[in-house]
């Protein structure tokens, strides 16, 4: 398994409200509603922690879920996240400072 390392993008703006992570991109003013598991992989989000790590941690320790399964499900949201220019990806630790990340292919 290849490692996948996420970061949050900094052309947005989060809020918890209410139980529920809103996000909204400063692009172009989309809003995103995360549910928990999503919103838990978005906190989470800090460009070094593996995402399997993530996974493991976090979400298979909150959830009943196996790991694979969870690691599956989460790989697809945050590629889907990153499309939208929310998260960025990269096989390798990001450094929050370097103004772009590129994008795993």
């Amino acid at each position: 398994m290849n490692e996948v390392y996420i970061s949050r993008s900094t052309a947005v703006a989060a809020r918890e409200l209410g139980g529920e992570m809103i996000i909204m991109s400063a692009v172009d003013s989309t809003l995103f509603s995360l549910n928990e598991t999503a919103a838990l992989i978005w906190q989470a989000a800090d460009g070094t922690t593996p995402l399997s790590e993530i996974i493991e941690q976090r979400i298979c320790n909150e959830f009943d879920v196996a790991l694979e399964v969870a690691y599956r499900d989460a790989v697809a949201l945050v590629e889907d996240l990153a499309g939208y220019g929310i998260l960025q990806l990269s096989d390798q630790p990001i450094d929050e400072s370097a103004p772009e990340v590129a994008k795993i292919a």
